[in-house]
């Protein structure tokens, strides 16, 4: 299929943000982006796609948003194994801890991981994180 889905989770709008940078990408890539905020997404929505996107910054001490997205990242884990997923997030503190652990879950479950660290900003997205979350979108568009 042509359509990658891009789920975020976003508190102050850089998740969001940088979520279409990577739709951008994936765009650019020469496939069709489905940017949705995962409060309007479903979980079964991903089951039959080969490789889609999440995104979520670090909150508290270095844990994805435990209310609405670590519940959705938790189905996603029952059936990730063959999957490649994208994963970005912003943080406001601390060093990846957040992003490592979440990489190291989806590994754990079979998936293949891509972005992880390599795709987190502070904040916002500077020049060189939207650089990063565009090649991550292409990347994705060429699995």
């Amino acid at each position: 299929m042509d359509e990658i889905m891009v789920v975020y989770w976003t508190g102050t709008g850089n998740t969001q943000t940088m979520a279409e940078y990577v739709a951008e990408g994936i765009r650019e890539g020469g496939k069709t982006p489905k940017v949705i905020p995962v409060e309007e997404a479903n979980a079964d929505d991903l089951k039959d796609a080969a490789v889609f996107a999440l995104g979520c910054p670090s909150m508290g001490v270095e844990v994805l948003e435990e209310s609405v997205m670590e519940p959705f990242v938790d189905e996603v884990t029952g059936f990730a194994s063959g999957k490649k997923i994208g994963l970005f997030g912003s943080y406001g503190w601390g060093d990846g801890e957040w992003m490592r652990n979440w990489a190291d879950q989806m590994q754990a479950a079979g998936a293949d991981v891509y972005g992880g660290e390599d795709a987190i900003c502070q904040e916002a997205p500077d020049e060189d994180a939207q650089d990063d979350l565009k090649a991550l979108g292409k990347e994705l568009a060429s699995l």
